[in-house]
């Protein structure tokens, strides 16, 4: 069963910068993708970032700038560099990875919070 384990989340102060890490294991396959969503109170769920096997990345225009998503060092891991937070970047925050080998399958990390606050 792939697991997915988030870190990195916490309290900044707006402008500051956070960088989050997941690292995605169980599986002999590789995620055909990666990827970090969102969740504010109140609000669905929303695509922050991704990033395929391939190197392709993705972003929310609402990020685009300010956020840079890239492969970690580690197999099966991502992160998400985030400068310039905002207070409207508070949510929590979802590592995703996608796996095609058999069929698509989407996981999810448990989630970690971010809070951009003075």
């Amino acid at each position: 069963q792939v697991q997915l384990v988030e870190s990195g989340g916490g309290l900044v102060q707006p402008g500051g910068s956070l960088r989050l890490s997941c690292a995605a294991s169980g599986s002999i396959f590789s995620p055909n993708a990666m990827g970090w969503y969102r969740q504010a109170p109140g609000k669905e769920r929303e695509l922050v970032a991704t990033i395929t096997s391939r190197g392709s990345t993705n972003y929310a225009d609402s990020v685009k700038v300010r956020f840079t998503i890239a492969r970690g060092n580690a197999k099966n891991t991502v992160n998400l560099q985030m400068n310039s937070l905002r207070p409207e970047d508070t949510a929590v925050y979802y590592c995703n990875a996608i796996y095609t080998n058999a069929g698509t399958v989407n996981y999810w990390g448990q989630g970690t919070q971010v809070t951009v606050s003075s």
